[in-house]
């Protein structure tokens, strides 16, 4: 029996190949090396699932599982769709202008898909902000997005929070007027 896994629309996308009861991925694309494997228990009932272990966000897209045996030979194509959350958002005062404001910048990165950015009062008052600044690369969304304060006295604590449909952290600052 053969089993052949291989990602479509990528050249060198060989992802798994079994071949005469033995893993056979010398051919194997860099980016898969120590990271797939099937269920061999499994196979003769006719399950030749890949498990990808150590996922990223440039293991979406569509690949294409080959089963051939002596008589028989079927062939399925699989979409896979990857979700991350990115790294804890981090803030940090980017500068202090003449009229009293703080500038402050939250960035993370690492996401997928892109999350919603939000600045917070200590209260949970969504705070005007600048547009949020958004970079996509093979490993995800990174943003960052920026915030002037300039009434920190009685309210001195501040949020970032990024948030997707299941997954949402944040961050919180502490402004000390003492210190400025």
């Amino acid at each position: 029996m053969t089993v052949e896994w291989f990602k479509l629309n990528v050249e060198d996308s060989l992802v798994h190949l079994y071949k005469d009861h033995k893993d056979r991925n010398e051919g194997q694309a860099q980016s898969y090396r120590g990271r797939t494997s099937l269920f061999k228990e499994e196979l003769q009932k006719g399950n030749a699932s890949l498990k990808l272990s150590a996922l990223r966000v440039s293991d979406e897209g569509e690949y294409k599982c080959l089963v051939e045996d002596k008589s028989w030979y079927d062939d399925i194509t699989v979409d896979v769709i990857v979700e991350a959350q990115g790294s804890n958002p981090v803030i940090r005062m980017e500068s202090y202008d003449n009229s009293g404001g703080i500038n402050l910048v939250c960035e993370s990165r690492g996401w997928k898909p892109e999350p919603e950015v939000l600045w917070l009062d200590r209260e949970g008052v969504t705070l005007p902000a600048e547009d949020t600044q958004i970079h996509r690369d093979t490993e995800g969304f990174s943003v960052k997005r920026c915030i002037t304060v300039y009434d920190y006295s009685d309210s001195n604590r501040f949020y970032c929070r990024l948030q997707q449909k299941h997954h949402m952290m944040e961050t919180e600052v502490i402004i000390n007027s003492k210190c400025l």
